[in-house]
């Protein structure tokens, strides 16, 4: 089976990308520091350890498995962390994409996949966002995802080094048969956070920001299942070894729901109720967040298959069942 090469493929999304590429015949090479991402979620192709800051070890790993495109996962994702330390968030995700982008050219690659990020938009003057929204990012995270798709318009413009940028919105969900989930220590993301105050591993959960100029006062937010977006990434893999040309997709589900609206959907999907508490807003958040996919379903064929419902189910059940604590 031909070999991609993932970058961050022991992460949520890089793992549950494996799985996919892996059911459509293809061989992923998981390439990960394991600083986030876990070894037991390389369950679909080899594991090589090493940072993509690393040429060394990456010019290795290339060498060895020779893989047809890269999907590049590996980055620091975190919007408020990223405002605590902006120089870390440069240092690995824009250097070290440059490193991985040098390495993959020395090794004949042309080819890549890369994961960006709703929040280069910044803060939005329509909703839903389309691709031709202007592109603000109010946070160094967002900025340095921005960075890296300049860097990618350019090597395609002068080298012809094709690319597929997905900018998705807010991943969740869980494989349901329980293989691999959502595994983050500290975990910051809206829906683990609330489960974990369902099932009483948490006192309580607190909304971020309740005086936003959105319809409840929370932020608003597009939530899809992780497992369409690994779909989307093997489509785009697809597309990119087909001749397919360079393009910037929006990955969401097309539907907006407030953190209050989503709590009320958890506590329904789950039969339990827990403490809310209301909280100031976090440094970085824009408002509202909701994608407009029509192009990704024009130029990969995708839309999303899963609601908000199969998307708490799928979560419940890892994070009560199979979640490692």
């Amino acid at each position: 089976m031909a070999s991609i090469l993932v970058a961050g493929g022991a992460g949520y999304i890089g793992a549950h990308t494996c799985l996919d590429l892996f059911n459509k015949g293809f061989t992923p090479v998981v390439y990960d520091n394991l600083s986030n991402g876990h070894a037991e979620f390389a369950k679909w192709g080899p594991l090589e350890v090493g940072d993509i800051r690393d040429r060394g070890r990456l010019d290795e790993v290339l060498r060895k498995y020779r893989p047809l495109a890269i999907i590049h996962f590996a980055a620091a994702i975190e919007v408020g962390d990223s405002t605590k330390d902006p120089g870390f968030y440069y240092e690995n995700n824009v250097a070290g994409t440059i490193n991985l982008l040098r390495a993959a050219q020395a090794a004949g690659i042309d080819k890549i996949v890369f994961s960006s990020t709703c929040a280069t938009y910044g803060i939005p003057t329509s909703i839903p966002i389309d691709e031709g929204h202007s592109q603000s990012p109010i946070n160094p995270y967002g900025r340095s995802k921005l960075i890296v798709e300049q860097i990618l318009r350019d090597l395609d413009l002068y080298q012809g080094f094709r690319s597929v940028i997905l900018r998705y919105f807010n991943a969740a969900g869980a494989d349901p048969e329980g293989r691999i989930g959502e595994w983050h220590s500290p975990e910051t993301h809206a829906i683990p956070i609330a489960i974990e105050t369902a099932l009483g591993r948490r006192p309580y959960f607190q909304v971020l920001g309740t005086d936003y100029d959105t319809r409840d006062g929370s932020c608003v937010r597009d939530f899809v299942h992780v497992l369409d977006l690994a779909a989307a990434h093997t489509s785009a893999i697809a597309h990119l070894l087909n001749n397919g040309g360079s393009c910037a997709l929006n990955l969401g589900s097309g539907h907006g729901t407030t953190v209050k609206e989503l709590l009320a959907t958890v506590q329904h999907v789950v039969g339990r109720d827990f403490e809310i508490k209301q909280g100031p807003r976090r440094e970085g958040d824009s408002p509202a967040l909701v994608a407009d996919n029509a192009l990704a379903e024009r130029a990969l064929g995708w839309s999303p298959r899963h609601d908000l419902q199969s998307i708490i189910v799928t979560a419940f059940n890892w994070h009560s069942n199979y979640l490692p604590i």
